[in-house]
């Protein structure tokens, strides 16, 4: 069975770092979308964008192809480059510090080993439409938080 393309589109947001923080997601498959967003007291940026990415991976059912669409260079490089290293040492860094929100890179990576992801890069704020909307469910989750 040939395996479903989903495209996966995900921002965090924070207010103060560490503050309220926000995650927001698009799904996209075929002529289906779906919207999620979540968030946290007394996170960080990195945290929301990491957890952005687990969410929309943990909504999928079956094994996919997956095109993630982030505009953080932490969760994008940390999956292309760094991760494979981090592993190696037993999640350390290259001195020998224990990896930072590790236990979002171990679920991330467990979730990432069930499917096929391409991780793609695009800039934040820069008139990508689905970056843009996933920008605002973050904040929106931040906004919904504080009332």
């Amino acid at each position: 069975m040939e395996n479903k393309t989903v495209s996966i589109y995900t921002d965090g947001a924070c207010k103060g770092n560490p503050g309220r923080g926000g995650w927001g997601v698009i799904l996209r498959y075929g002529q289906h979308e779906k919207e999620l967003y979540g968030a946290q007291e007394k996170t960080t940026n990195n945290r929301m964008e990491l957890t952005a990415v687990i969410q929309g991976l943990s909504i999928l059912k079956y094994p996919c192809c997956v095109n993630i669409y982030t505009d953080s260079q932490y969760v994008q490089r940390g999956m292309n480059e760094w991760i494979h290293n981090w592993k190696k040492r037993n999640w350390k860094t290259s001195s020998n510090k224990t990896v930072a929100n590790l236990e979002l890179w171990q679920e991330l990576d467990k979730l990432a080993q069930i499917h096929q992801i391409n991780w793609h890069w695009v800039k934040g704020h820069d008139g990508n439409i689905d970056n843009e909307r996933a920008d605002y469910l973050a904040n929106l989750a931040i906004k919904e938080l504080t009332k």
